[in-house]
């Protein structure tokens, strides 16, 4: 069964729309109306503001630690890190391995993985 949606709750919209504004796109992702985005393979992600007096993400706290894309190439890790440096957006390259991954926080915390893997390998061990 495949996963067909994210829900993320950011809580500053402006600067929240923005980073992912300039990354949906080139993870393959289209803007269907505001704040709901999807790809061809039907997954969607929606954005909407997190309630007042909750608490904020905690990267190691229970629930998500960060969302994982595979990257087609190394090329194209690097020209993304390239792409969300230039516009402003804290974006950090690692290498494990042969793996070339790239992590970058968006503006509430939660890091988006972006990663390209060795032939044969697994996202996860």
């Amino acid at each position: 069964m495949p996963l067909d949606h994210l829900t993320i709750l950011w809580t500053n919209e402006d600067s929240s729309r923005t980073f992912y504004r300039h990354l949906l796109p080139r993870l393959g992702f289209r803007e269907k109306r505001q704040d709901i985005w999807h790809d061809a393979r039907g997954l969607f992600f929606q954005f909407r503001p997190a309630q007042d007096g909750t608490r904020p993400y905690e990267r190691y706290g229970a629930g998500l630690n960060h969302l994982g894309f595979q990257a087609p190439s190394r090329e194209f890790v690097e020209d993304l890190h390239r792409h969300m440096t230039d516009a402003g957006f804290e974006a950090r390259l690692q290498k494990l391995g042969g793996t070339l991954a790239l992590f970058m926080p968006d503006p509430d915390g939660l890091r988006v993985e972006v990663s390209h893997y060795p032939e044969g390998s697994d996202p996860v061990d």
